[in-house]
């Protein structure tokens, strides 16, 4: 269970980073890459 809270997170602080613009500025746009990429398997899952 704490690892899915650690990922929700890290996830949100991802999506407010990018919405912001940190993170296109600090040239970190490849982590919604792989958030997007490790939720996929959980959406086919489901």
């Amino acid at each position: 269970m704490f690892l899915l809270a650690t990922y929700y997170l890290f996830a949100i602080a991802a999506i407010i980073l990018h919405f912001t613009g940190h993170l296109e500025r600090w040239g970190m746009s490849w982590i919604l890459l792989i958030l997007a990429v490790t939720v996929f398997p959980v959406v086919i899952y489901l």
